[in-house]
């Protein structure tokens, strides 16, 4: 029996018969298939690079540190020397949108951020704001 909270009238499909076993979700591998995986062809891709300044980046970092500005993540805490001197750092204003040369201030247009954080904020267009991001790591350690 399925009860909802809500009552409606629900489109129902019953499945019956079905090896539910071979059942294969969008994350898993079918590790029995004798399918083959080939990777490693040359694809020609262009893009549009924007120049970026590397002085500018390393007062961003001396300002802010090497320690993420959204998680407070330190490579060389956590890999030692391996990860001495390791960060990437955040244009707020994405140069994609700007489209043009500007005036950098490294103080107040980057931000330094782990590889992780900066996925995470490149994953929707618009970008995620480093405050959204800084708020999901906060709900999510409140649970």
């Amino acid at each position: 029996m399925i009860r909802f909270a809500k009552e409606q009238n629900y489109n129902i499909k019953i499945l019956e018969n079905e090896n539910l076993n071979k059942i294969i979700y969008p994350d898993e591998v079918d590790t029995n298939s004798n399918q083959t995986y080939v990777e490693g062809s040359v694809k020609q891709v262009t893009i549009n690079f924007y120049e970026r300044d590397q002085i500018g980046r390393q007062k961003c970092i001396n300002y802010y540190g090497y320690q993420c500005y959204v998680c407070g993540f330190d490579f060389k805490k956590v890999y030692g020397d391996i990860g001495k001197n390791f960060i990437h750092v955040h244009h707020i204003k994405p140069l994609s949108e700007i489209r043009k040369e500007y005036k950098l201030d490294p103080i107040n247009d980057l931000r330094p951020v782990c590889p992780n954080c900066h996925a995470m904020i490149h994953r929707k267009n618009p970008n995620f704001s480093i405050e959204e991001i800084s708020n999901f790591i906060n709900d999510r350690e409140s649970e």
